[in-house]
Parts: C-alpha cells; sequence; structure tokens
C-alpha cells in the first residue's frame, strides 16, 4: 500500500486512532494534513517524525464540526499541498455518558454535531475537489457502538456513530459513479484514551473475555484497516464498514 504522491487528510489525527493513522500514512509515503484540538504537542511530535522519515506531516487546529473552520482548513489544506486524494473523517468522540431519561438536547446536539456533522462537513469540502477530478478515497469512522447500540449511558453516541455508517452506504451509491469510494471502519474495544476516560478496567476486562481473540485492539489494528480500504488493494470495495472488534457482535 504506497501512497506516495497522495496527500491524505484526516481529522482528529493527534491521537489515538487517528495518530497511528496518520503515522502509517506517513510510513506508507504520503503526504499528510492532520487536525486536532487539544493535543498539540502529539501533533508537533508527528511533524518531526515526518520529517525525519522524509516526508511532511502537518497539524492543522481546527472543531471540524464548525462550517468555517472546515472552510479555512480546506483552504489551507489545499493551498499547502494540492487537492486532497484521501479523507479520513476520524474526528468525533462520546463527551460523557448518561442515561436517557437523564441526558439534555444539548448533549444530544453535541453528540451529532462532533460525529456526525463533522464527517459531514469534510466530506463534503473534500468532494468539491474529487468530484471535479473523479477520484478519491473517503473513509469514516462508526463503531461497534453504532451496531450494537453500545455500553449503558451511550445511546446518543450509539445513535451519532450509526448515522454515520448509514451516511456512508449512502455516500457510496452516490459519488461512485464519479470513481469516488466511500467505506467506513467501526471499531470495538481499543485501548486508546477514550477508553481510559469512558470505561472502566472491569468493563475492559469483560469485553476481553467476550472477545474470541481474547484481546484488546490496538490502534494499528484500526489504521491498517484505514489505508487498506484508502489503498488500489480495495479498488471495487465501496459501501462498506468494516467491524474491527476481534469478533466481538457474531
Amino acid at each position: 500500500m504506497n501512497f506516495s504522491g497522495k496527500v491524505v487528510l484526516i481529522t482528529g489525527g493527534a491521537s489515538g486512532i487517528g495518530g497511528a493513522t496518520t503515522r502509517a500514512f506517513i510510513k506508507a509515503g504520503a503526504k499528510v494534513a492532520f487536525t486536532y484540538l487539544t493535543s498539540a504537542e502529539e501533533a508537533v511530535r508527528i511533524e518531526r517524525e515526518a520529517e525525519e522519515a522524509g516526508t511532511i506531516a502537518l497539524g492543522f487546529k481546527a472543531d471540524v464540526s464548525q462550517p468555517d473552520a472546515v472552510a479555512q482548513l480546506f483552504l489551507e489544506v489545499e493551498g499547502t499541498f494540492g487537492p486532497v486524494d484521501v479523507v479520513f473523517a476520524n474526528a468525533g468522540g462520546l463527551i460523557k455518558r448518561s442515561r436517557c431519561v437523564d441526558a439534555t438536547l444539548d448533549l444530544w446536539q453535541e453528540a451529532m454535531s462532533i460525529n456526525v456533522f463533522s464527517t459531514f462537513l469534510t466530506v463534503q469540502a473534500a468532494l468539491r475537489s474529487m468530484e471535479k477530478r473523479e477520484a478519491g478515497a473517503i473513509v469514516t469512522m462508526s463503531s461497534l457502538a453504532g451496531f450494537d447500540g453500545g455500553g449503558m449511558g451511550a445511546s446518543h453516541y450509539a445513535a451519532s456513530k450509526a448515522a454515520v455508517a448509514t451516511f456512508t452506504r449512502a455516500l457510496a451509491k452516490e459519488v461512485g459513479p464519479l470513481g469516488i469510494r466511500v467505506n467506513g471502519v467501526a471499531p470495538g474495544l481499543i485501548g486508546t484514551r477514550f477508553h481510559d476516560t469512558f470505561n472502566t478496567p472491569d468493563g475492559r476486562a469483560a469485553a476481553v473475555e467476550r472477545t474470541p481473540l481474547r484481546r484488546e485492539g490496538a490502534p494499528d489494528d484500526v489504521a491498517q484497516a484505514v489505508l487498506y480500504l484508502a489503498s488500489d488493494a480495495a479498488a471495487f470495495i465501496t459501501g462498506e464498514i468494516l467491524q474491527i472488534n476481534g469478533g466481538t457482535g457474531f
């Protein structure tokens, strides 16, 4: 999977799954633009690693749930690198756990904003160039929660990730005739700060026990799947949501 000469944009690309994916694309020879909000130190570290590897990676601080921020991001990215060939719309999160009976409309709106609207805005901006060139690969970030409902107090998160999966399939039909492929990944338990924050050691251990492969996933397990879906090796795959969960859910 060689991405030499390709321009890749990864939202939320400085830490966790996003950081692992940024590094994987750097290793594959791509020029990588990535966004972050709070991971400034990690962003600088990745930029230095790319320079040492003989390629370029630049971090852009941007809230991609905001239309103006996304418009500015693409102006800067395309002005620096040229048209984007690959997008991994990874930015998002859980915010907090809340039982439905206690949840507020603001919480639901924020969940949709950071998970669904951020994906839509990023993809829409990329498509303006991809459609003209009739080429491009898009990968979205769903979740196992979008298929099984998630853990307790995560109905807002699960609903938003299900929306991302449905959007992915719909978009694949829309832009496939233009030579643009759209796929998604749906990770289960991956060992990142997400689960350090929103899970418990007992909860994680129980999840591992239910997993046929008997371990947590690593960020690079997801990163390699994203590279595959974005690569020419997956040239006849679109509208697919790849489950990355060690066998959980069947």
